[in-house]
């Protein structure tokens, strides 16, 4: 038992009951976006648990794969629905013993293994508030997230203990996996032939610094009994963002605003019950959360991940083949690297195929169009949101737009001057009737949040344009836009013109100072294989920027060199845009100008 809750005619609690609603709503209206706009209302209970009335729900007794996640080494995981419940429910009951209470805040950086998903759960059913993190961070970042995040303990990976010696606080330690020494080849009392011991613990058997074992506290019971109802607006979720253009900002989500609100990523995506969804995202930022846990288990589809060291796309491939992967999901830079290869290595590609996280460029969806016949779709949202702005299946998609406004948001754009709607400006919500899919707020930060929420508006610090068909196309960050002779430029739209050349893999643009022009265009240019930078690539690139940009907009210098890029692979062009005002070379190579190179 792990609800008493009554449930209704399909055994849902009734508190989830208007959830299912909401799901097959969209699950039927799924081709139908205009239906699916009008028609779709946000459920808004008073009290709701995703991991027990929804999860439970639709695991109790259900054998099919719900995780299935492939190693590089051949070897792979699969649990079921069911599995998933009651190893959640062991987990859950193990950390109660443990001291982890309603209201407390974890921090946990895992990969992608299966006690991310397990713990996941069982946070939430015991009410414990996550603040995931990604095992990249150093003992920097992590003295920042325990004292910033009030962090009552720790749930990470055993290799990476030896970061959070020198991270002071008074917090519970529990470490998933194996320390350097145990497992195949260790002696079985943890000793090397010369005595010492080779497993992490001291001579009198306990863990260094009291670190407690994941798996000893994850044979508890499982049956769970929550103590407590779940109330919607409870915080759930604590999200660092990724810090491309200040101090990294302390995102609150809560019951529903994400397990309910990732609906429209649900929809977005195009899932459908029994599915097989893959998603390149590392644990620790929004988007795992997004596509490798809310969006594909609201769909009653499979979670597949594929762990590799190196990015291999052949591999990548025949993995996807192999799962019989139905939808894809993946950044903009591993499209960039996969259109890199012979994509015809996919023999059955999947059915839908999404990219988010920063903007995908024309030329990237038109060749894996021609490669797979399918055409990848733009989705727009935030660490701060779900899925705002989107193009959802059976609809058609405009080059370069991020699509329309996702059922249940209102979007508008509002000039920067006047702060009025217009057609061109910074993205907002309309917060009248306000969407489940919007963070409660800045944790920590009542001035901050009072900024972004003015007037009756979140106000996302993107710049759009919408045309006369409502589809909305990304102009750049509000920090990023800059003016050439008075000209507004956006990035965004030089970068995707480069990247039309086969010599550029990746690129940035930012501003660099002119004595006549204010600023002129300079771009930061990743080479693809078997180019060479040097004055032959630059002309080229020049004379390419001369044939598909208006005058104001065309590069007028440029460098080799790689870019700059927070933990979650988003390029900050922050770094970028200040060496450049300084009238430094990024990585010391040269500058090249477009009047040296005609």
């Amino acid at each position: 038992m792990t609800s008493s809750k009554p449930r209704d005619a399909a055994g849902v609690p009734g508190s989830a009951a208007e959830f299912r609603a909401a799901r097959d709503f969209l699950l039927a209206h799924r081709e139908d976006r205009q239906a699916a706009y009008a028609g779709f209302a946000w459920p808004r209970p008073a009290e709701f648990n995703w991991a027990l009335d929804w999860f439970d729900t639709i695991a109790d007794g259900n054998g099919r794969t719900a995780l299935w996640i492939a190693e590089e080494d051949g070897t792979e995981v699969r649990l079921s629905f069911d599995a998933l419940r009651r190893r959640s429910n062991q987990v859950a009951n193990g950390l109660r013993e443990l001291g982890v209470r309603a209201g407390d805040r974890i921090l946990v950086m895992l990969g992608n293994q299966t006690e991310l998903w397990e713990t996941a759960l069982a946070a939430m059913k015991l009410r414990a508030v996550v603040i995931p993190a990604t095992p990249l961070l150093g003992t920097a970042d992590l003295v920042d997230r325990v004292e910033r995040g009030r962090v009552s303990h720790v749930l990470v990976r055993a290799e990476d203990t030896p970061k959070f010696a020198d991270v002071p606080g008074d917090y519970t330690r529990i470490a998933a996996g194996e320390w350097t020494g145990e497992g195949p080849g260790a002696e079985p009392d943890g000793r090397r032939p010369d005595g010492r011991r080779t497993d992490g613990q001291r001579p009198d058997g306990q863990r260094p610094d009291g670190w407690i074992r994941y798996a000893d506290a994850a044979h508890a019971d499982d049956t769970f009994v929550p103590d407590g109802p779940t109330r919607a607006d409870d915080p759930l979720l604590l999200y660092f963002t990724s810090g491309t253009t200040a101090r990294p900002k302390l995102v609150e989500h809560t019951h529903i605003s994400y397990p309910i609100g990732h609906l429209t990523t649900m929809y977005w995506i195009g899932l459908r019950p029994g599915d097989v969804h893959l998603n390149i995202s590392s644990p620790g930022w929004a988007k795992h959360a997004w596509s490798s846990l809310f969006a594909p288990w609201n769909a009653e589809a499979t979670v597949f991940v594929h762990n590799y060291t190196r990015f291999d796309p052949a591999r990548l491939m025949a993995e996807m083949d192999r799962a019989g992967v139905t939808s894809f999901c993946a950044p903009p830079t591993v499209w960039r690297m996969l259109i890199q290869a012979d994509l015809g290595g996919l023999r059955t590609p999947p059915r839908e195929a999404v990219a988010a996280g920063e903007p995908l460029n024309p030329e990237v969806i038109e060749t894996v169009r021609r490669a797979w016949g399918v055409t990848i779709r733009d989705g727009f949202g935030q660490t701060e949101t779900t899925v705002q702005i989107a193009n959802p299946p059976g609809r058609p998609v405009k080059v370069g737009s991020m699509g329309r406004p996702s059922p249940g948001f209102t979007v508008v754009l509002l000039d920067p001057v006047t702060g009025e709607p217009a057609d061109e400006g910074e993205i907002a919500l309309d917060l009248a009737d306000r969407p489940v899919g919007v963070m409660t707020g800045y944790a920590g930060d009542a001035e901050r949040t009072a900024e972004v929420m003015a007037g009756g508006y979140y106000r996302t610090g993107d710049i759009g344009s919408r045309d006369a068909d409502g589809y909305i196309t990304y102009v750049g960050r509000s920090d990023d836009v800059f003016k050439s002779s008075d000209y507004k430029v956006s990035p965004f739209e030089l970068e995707s013109a480069l990247l039309e050349h086969e010599a550029v893999a990746e690129a940035a643009v930012v501003p660099a100072p002119d004595p006549l022009r204010l600023s002129v265009p300079k771009a930061y240019v990743v080479l693809a294989e078997g180019w060479e930078p040097g004055p032959g690539t630059a002309k080229a690139l020049f004379a390419h920027s001369r044939a598909v940009l208006a005058p104001y907009k065309r590069i007028r210098r440029l460098e080799f060199a790689e870019l700059p890029k927070t933990v979650s692979g988003k390029i900050r062009r922050i770094e970028l845009r200040e060496r450049t005002a300084r009238g430094e070379a990024s990585c010391g190579g040269d500058e090249y100008r477009e009047e040296d190179h005609r």
